[in-house]
C-alpha cells in the first residue's frame, strides 16, 4: 500500500497580529514549526508521496530550505499553489496526489507536536475504517449563548451536554478516492466545510476517532508560542 501526506502551508496568519512574518517559518525548538511536522512523518515510515501547499513563491523558497534538514530523500514530493480557502488547498493538494496512492494524510502545519506513534495509530484505524482523525474530549464547560454573535453582555446561556464531544486535529487520514470524490461534490454543490471529517460526513462516510493522549495545539495567536516551547521540550525531555 502507498501513503500520502498533504502538508497545509498556506494559511494566512492573520490572528498573528503581524509578529511573525509567516507561523510556519516561525523558529520552534530552533527549528521552523513546518520541520516539526515533517520530521514526525519521516520518522513514521509510513509516506511515500508527500505534497506541500505553499502560499507564494517566497514561502516556497524557505519551505525547501527547511526540508533540506529532513531525512526525507525516499520521498516523491510535488509542490502546489494554495487557493482561497483552506478546503480549495485541500482540493488542490488531492489533485495533485498520485492515482497508486491507497491513504492521504492530510495535515495542518501549524500543529507541530504532532508524533510517530500518533500517525501509526491513524494508519491502522484507516486501514480498517477509511476515515480517521485524531481527536480529544472536549474537557471545558461550554455553553450555548443565544442571541447576536457580537454582543457579548446579558446574553441567555444553555448549557451543551459535553460527554459526546470531540475537538477535532489534524492529521486527518481517508482512503484516496473516499475524500477526493467527497471535495469534488463540495464544490459542485459550493458548499463549505471548515474540516476534512466534515466533507466526507456529508458523503455519509463514518469517521473513526483516535483519542490523543498528549497535546496537539495550534499556532494561531502569538501567545501559543511559549506554551508550544514548553510541549516540545517536554516532549524532548
Amino acid at each position: 500500500m502507498a501513503n500520502a501526506a498533504i502538508f497545509l502551508c498556506a494559511g494566512s496568519g492573520t490572528r498573528m497580529r503581524g509578529q511573525v512574518s509567516d507561523k510556519v517559518l516561525t523558529q520552534l525548538g530552533g527549528r521552523p514549526v513546518f520541520w516539526h511536522s515533517i520530521k514526525a512523518f519521516a520518522d513514521s515510515g509510513l509516506i511515500d508521496h508527500a505534497v506541500i501547499v505553499y502560499r507564494d513563491k517566497e514561502q516556497r523558497i524557505a519551505l525547501a530550505k527547511a526540508l533540506g534538514e529532513s531525512d526525507i530523500e525516499h520521498w516523491n514530493i510535488d509542490w502546489v499553489p494554495g487557493g482561497k480557502e483552506r478546503q480549495d488547498s485541500v482540493f488542490n493538494g488531492l489533485s495533485a496526489v498520485s492515482l497508486l496512492v491507497d491513504y492521504v494524510f492530510i495535515h495542518d502545519c501549524a500543529r507541530p507536536m504532532i508524533r510517530p506513534d500518533n500517525i501509526q495509530a491513524l494508519y491502522d484505524a484507516v486501514v480498517q475504517d477509511k476515515a480517521a482523525v485524531l481527536a480529544h474530549r472536549v474537557a471545558d464547560t461550554i455553553k450555548r449563548a443565544a442571541g447576536s454573535q457580537r454582543k457579548t453582555t446579558r446574553r441567555n446561556l444553555k448549557d451543551v451536554p459535553r460527554s459526546n464531544l470531540w475537538a477535532m486535529e489534524t492529521p486527518q487520514v481517508f482512503h484516496r478516492e473516499s475524500i477526493l470524490e467527497a471535495y469534488r461534490r463540495l464544490r459542485l454543490d459550493n458548499e463549505s466545510v471548515t474540516d476534512d471529517t466534515a466533507a466526507v460526513s456529508r458523503e455519509g462516510h463514518k469517521v473513526t476517532l483516535v483519542e490523543n493522549p498528549h497535546p496537539n495545539p495550534k499556532l494561531t495567536t502569538p501567545a501559543d508560542l511559549p506554551y508550544l516551547e514548553f510541549l516540545l521540550q517536554q516532549k524532548d525531555s
